[in-house]
């Protein structure tokens, strides 16, 4: 025990859905809890631990103060793997195998020096509000999705009720189906069937990811607070909708422009990434024009087929575009992702391919011009702040919901067709890059990045909102 450790501090507990999208931000919340006088412990699954420490090298966590790290077995078979779960196994497993070793941890906690005195889950392991209501502890669930995003799992059940799911085969979804336009969710004006969430999308009644995220937002009502990763100027109609249906719903972000603002951060060189992170592109982005790079990257779950990432390569490669493209080791279903000999002469001179890369660092880097994305709500949010606009890929859960609110609702963003061929991806990289289009959705997206460091300064609704958890919630005494 280090000679700094304060028994009187106030020790949080915070646990994350086991998928690196979820962990980054509730690990940046618990770095801003831990400058507001927090003891943390941060609970990953022994898998994910593993590859934490291997991503960051074994001693980086040696010498933190007041802030530990715990495990708890994720209850599915061991793996070596370096890759993001099954969705489906590890919804299956936070249902079933996740709050005993959970109540467990918290009990050993609360017989040692430090007893627990709040808990930070994330909103998608509703489990843990079991946890502390048992031990009568104030719990703060924090969903690392938009407004917009949560507010469309929340609609799940009338969903059913209104016999929209399960869906009667595959084939529905290919007739115009998931064109029905949608009228009765708040805030959320003309959404299509196709831009909520995609769990939904199931013929089973029974489908874990469909089934677990969609009781979790029912479930917020019961936490102390409820916390989202955005900010209010950004997602304003959806913001004040929620606000009629949860008591306690706080916007907080972008976390990271909160934690740029803690001058001697002890915590700063501790990372987030599951996987290495390559950082050689940064010297290649040096040398290139502002504006002039598209940064591609489709996050840490996407896979896809062989083909699809053939026709990704040559619309950048015709665009004639310099680009920095992150291919991850398991972006291919099923096998390694090989480019053609002739896309990788015909790039060579203005192309460059990484496994993973300080994506954050990349997005402000002035040479950053666009943003191909699979709009997960992190990259999202980075992007905005970063000011720059999006081209968008959604793959599942709710990027098709942050798809359609970047490009209809903000202006900063297009998508590009599922079914991916090489002359739109062109086409529209061109548009992004050159077009008038583009231009527009730039200056849209640097008015959302002042709005972003508005919120976040210490009289913006962020900063605000943070204040307001931690001391009239976490701080609460019971």
């Amino acid at each position: 025990m280090g000679s700094m450790e304060v028994p009187d501090k106030p020790h949080a507990v915070c646990i994350p859905f086991p998928y690196q999208g979820h962990i980054k931000p509730l690990l940046k919340f618990a770095k801003l809890l831990h400058h507001r006088g927090f003891r943390i412990t941060f609970v990953n699954t022994e898998y994910n631990h593993r590859r934490f420490l291997k991503s960051l090298g074994p001693n980086t966590l040696d010498g933190l103060t007041d802030f530990h790290f715990e495990t708890i077995p994720d209850g599915l078979p061991p793996s070596d793997s370096d890759s993001t779960q099954d969705i489906t196994a590890i919804c299956d497993s936070i249902n079933k195998n996740f709050l005993a070793p959970f109540r467990d941890l918290l009990t050993r906690l609360n017989s040692s020096t430090f007893p627990v005195s709040c808990i930070v889950s994330d909103g998608f392991m509703s489990f843990s509000i079991d946890g502390a209501q048992e031990l009568g502890l104030p719990i703060v669930l924090f969903f690392p999705v938009a407004a917009n995003g949560f507010m469309g799992f929340k609609h799940y059940r009338a969903l059913v009720e209104k016999g929209f799911t399960p869906i009667k085969d595959e084939k529905c979804l290919s007739n115009g189906y998931l064109d029905t336009v949608i009228d009765w969710i708040p805030g959320m004006k003309d959404i299509r069937l196709k831009d909520l969430p995609s769990f939904f999308r199931t013929t089973d009644p029974n489908d874990s990811p469909f089934i677990l995220t969609g009781e979790a937002t029912e479930r917020a009502h019961k936490a102390s607070a409820v916390v989202i990763h955005t900010f209010d100027a950004l997602e304003r109609d959806v913001l004040d909708a929620l606000s009629f249906m949860l008591p306690h719903v706080y916007a907080i972000g972008p976390l990271q422009l909160l934690l740029n603002q803690i001058p001697e951060d002890p915590l700063k060189s501790m990372g987030y990434s599951l996987w290495k992170e390559d950082t050689e592109c940064l010297p290649w982005l040096n040398a290139k024009a502002p504006n002039s790079v598209v940064y591609v990257n489709f996050g840490s779950v996407v896979v896809m087929t062989p083909e699809h990432l053939v026709e990704f390569g040559w619309g950048l490669a015709n665009s004639k575009h310099p680009f920095l493209w992150v291919i991850r080791p398991d972006l291919v279903v099923g096998e390694s992702a090989i480019l053609p000999p002739e896309f990788v002469a015909e790039t060579k001179e203005r192309g460059i391919i990484v496994s993973w890369c300080p994506q954050e660092e990349v997005l402000n880097h002035p040479s950053v011009g666009g943003f191909l994305t699979h709009n997960g709500w992190n990259s999202t949010i980075e992007s905005v702040t970063a000011g720059v606009p999006m081209l968008c890929w959604p793959f599942f859960a709710e990027q098709q919901t942050n798809c359609w609110y970047v490009c209809n609702g903000l202006g900063i963003g297009m998508e590009i067709d599922n079914n991916v061929n090489r002359d739109e991806v062109e086409k529209i990289v061109r548009e992004l890059m050159e077009g008038q289009k583009g231009e527009t959705m730039r200056n849209k997206a640097n008015v959302l990045k002042k709005l972003a460091e508005e919120a976040t300064d210490p009289q913006g609704s962020s900063y605000t909102n943070l204040d307001k958890v931690v001391n009239q919630v976490l701080l609460r005494k019971s």
